[in-house]
């Protein structure tokens, strides 16, 4: 395997031409996150290298985690009659999580700034992404837990297909436009994510037992629009980004 020529030379030869090409529609993006990243950078200085930047904002996602991981290990912590996860946890975890989401945003921002964006700089950023993927999912997961009020493994097994999916298809769009359409629901539910994780750390897991319209129970609500994201949102527009 030392010897396999994973990269051929006329494809390294592509990296000199490679150039950055991104689209972001999300007015959450557009008129709430960037302005708020812009401000963010400016706190960073020059000599902070982007890579360190979406190392660290990685990280932080690993550790929510192994934090959550200690606190829920079989996922029956949030279950009724169960010792739950303590409320300042919640907090803990919802903070890093929108610091991991800030720190994902600002990287770019930090290369174009010093000027040192390079082709292996993104694929170390969104190579990190397609991991990062499994570990919010699961780690929100804990909020619902397998308990009877719950989400059954089979189902988090499907979510994480579909939440991966939906990261491949963006990049198979742009492989094929040579555009990123950057996917409207990385924004959404990192936003609300955090916000999941706050509120649960004031009203308790308990709150997510009870059906919040007729039989449709929060944990149907988080399925859906894991699901009903991917398949109305990022797959049609997939599509017409890659058909137009």
């Amino acid at each position: 395997m030392a010897g396999y020529e994973y990269v051929s030379a006329e494809q390294l030869a592509g990296f000199d031409k490679y150039k950055y090409s991104a689209v972001d529609s999300n007015p959450l993006s557009l008129y709430v996150m960037h302005p708020f990243w812009n401000t963010v950078v400016k706190i960073f200085p020059t000599w902070l290298a982007p890579n360190l930047i979406t190392f660290c904002g990685f990280l932080l996602l690993v550790f929510n985690f192994f934090l959550m991981a200690y606190f829920d290990p079989d996922f029956y912590a949030s279950a009724p009659d169960q010792e739950h996860v303590p409320n300042a946890i919640w907090v803990v975890v919802g903070l890093l999580n929108f610091m991991a989401y800030t720190l994902d945003g600002v990287d770019g921002k930090q290369a174009r700034r010093t000027q040192s964006s390079t082709p292996l700089g993104e694929l170390f950023d969104h190579g990190l992404d397609s991991w990062a993927c499994m570990f919010f999912v699961v780690t929100v997961y804990s909020t619902f837990g397998r308990g009877p009020n719950g989400v059954s493994v089979f189902v988090l097994y499907l979510l994480l297909w579909v939440v991966l999916f939906s990261f491949i298809l963006s990049h198979w769009e742009k492989y094929n436009t040579g555009i990123l359409f950057l996917p409207w629901g990385y924004d959404i539910s990192q936003v609300t994510i955090t916000i999941v994780y706050i509120v649960t750390s004031i009203v308790g897991v308990e709150a997510w037992y009870n059906p919040f319209l007729f039989n449709f129970f929060y944990r149907d609500l988080f399925v859906a629009m894991i699901v009903g994201c991917g398949l109305t949102v990022t797959v049609p527009m997939s599509l017409l980004n890659y058909y137009k």
